[in-house]
C-alpha cells in the first residue's frame, strides 16, 4: 500500500504547500493531493510547485465537475502531467445538488449518469479510450496530440451507486473518511460489479484518512471536529457512516466527531499506532491511503501538521522494513 499526503486546506499562497510537497520529494510519500480550492486554484498551485523544483506525483481529491467543461478539465490534467513529469491522478466528483443548481440552473437529473458521461468524455479527450460523449457535452471537439506521462481518471465515491459507476468508467475510486471494513464489504464489491458490466479492470482504491498524533495539549474529539465538522454536517457523508455502523446525524456534527474517534475512523495515537491502523486499509484492499491532518493544521498550524506527517511516514516505513 502506498502512503500519500494531503494539503488539508484551500491554499492562499502556494509556498505554504511546499513543505507538503517536500514530504513526497524527500521523505517517501507517494503522492501530494489537494482538494477543490476556491482560493488559489489547485492546478495552478501544482504548477507553481513544479516550477519551484517539486516535480512530484499529484492528485485531486476531488475536483468538482460543474466548475469546468470536460475539455478544460482534460487540458488541465494533461498540463499537470507534463509539468510534474509524473502520471497524474485526476479525481473528479459531481458536487452537491445545490452547487450544481447554482452553477447550471438545476441539479443533475442523475449524478451517477452525469459522472459516467463526464469521465467518459474526459478520457476520450485525453486519449485514454475511444469514448463517445453523451448528449450535451460535444464529442466533436478534440485536442491536439501531446506527449505526457499519463493521466489516471478517478471518481470520488462514498456509496455503492457511485462506486459501481467508478467500476464502469474510472481508473481509480477515491473515498473520504470511509472505514476499512466498509471499503472492503461495500465499495469494492460495487466497483467490481461495475467493472464486470463494462469488461474493464476493477479500479484501484484510494482512501483519504483523518489522523493526528497524540501530543500534550491536544484533544482527539476537538481535532476530529475541526477536521470533519463540515463533512459531518452533510447528509450523504452521514448516510455512508451509518451504513458503516456509526451512530451519526448531520444535525449533530459534534457527536459525529466523537463517533469518528471512538470507532477509530479518526486515527489518533502514537505514530506507530497510526501506522498500524493504516495497515488495516491495506488488508481491506486499499491501494493508496492519503493521510489528512486537517485537524492539526486547523488547531495547531502548518508546522505541527507537517511534523505529524513526517512522523507518521517514518513509522510506516519502519513497519514495512
Amino acid at each position: 500500500m502506498r502512503v500519500s499526503v494531503l494539503y488539508p486546506a484551500m491554499p492562499t499562497d502556494p509556498r505554504h504547500v511546499a513543505p507538503f510537497a517536500a514530504l513526497v520529494r524527500d521523505e517517501g510519500a507517494a503522492r501530494l493531493w489537494q482538494g477543490q480550492s476556491l482560493c488559489a486554484d489547485t492546478q495552478q498551485v501544482f504548477a507553481y510547485l513544479a516550477g519551484m523544483g517539486y516535480r512530484v506525483p499529484v492528485g485531486t481529491s476531488v475536483a468538482l465537475m460543474p466548475l469546468r467543461h470536460p475539455l478544460d478539465t482534460a487540458i488541465q490534467a494533461r498540463s499537470m502531467s507534463v509539468l510534474t513529469g509524473h502520471r497524474t491522478t485526476l479525481g473528479l466528483g459531481p458536487a452537491t445538488p445545490d452547487v450544481v443548481a447554482g452553477l447550471h440552473g438545476k441539479p443533475y437529473d442523475s449524478p451517477r449518469d452525469a459522472c459516467v458521461e463526464y469521465l467518459t468524455e474526459v478520457r476520450r479527450l485525453i486519449g485514454t479510450e475511444d469514448g463517445v460523449a453523451g448528449p450535451g457535452i460535444g464529442a466533436a471537439i478534440g485536442l491536439p496530440g501531446l506527449s505526457h506521462p499519463g493521466v489516471e481518471t478517478g471518481l470520488g465515491v462514498l456509496r455503492p451507486t457511485l462506486a459501481r459507476a467508478a467500476g464502469r468508467v474510472a481508473d481509480a475510486a477515491i473515498s473520504w473518511m470511509t472505514p476499512p471494513g466498509y471499503v472492503r464489504d461495500t465499495l469494492l464489491p460495487a466497483m467490481a460489479k461495475g467493472a464486470a458490466e463494462s469488461g474493464r479492470p476493477v479500479p484501484r482504491m484510494v482512501t483519504v484518512v483523518h489522523a493526528a498524533v497524540d501530543r500534550p495539549g491536544r484533544h482527539a474529539y476537538r481535532l476530529a471536529f475541526a477536521a470533519a465538522h463540515v463533512h459531518l454536517a452533510g447528509p450523504h457523508y452521514c448516510d455512508m457512516l451509518r451504513r458503516a455502523g456509526l451512530r451519526v446525524h448531520h444535525s449533530r456534527p459534534g457527536l459525529g466527531a466523537r463517533a469518528l474517534v471512538d470507532s477509530g475512523v479518526f486515527l489518533y495515537g502514537t505514530p506507530g499506532h497510526i501506522a498500524a491502523q493504516l495497515a488495516e486499509f491495506d488488508r481491506a484492499g486499499v491501494d493508496e491511503v492519503v493521510v489528512n491532518v486537517a485537524g492539526v493544521y486547523s488547531e495547531h498550524g502548518r508546522p505541527d501538521a507537517v511534523r505529524d506527517l513526517q512522523e507518521i511516514l517514518a513509522a510506516c516505513r519502519e513497519a514495512t522494513n
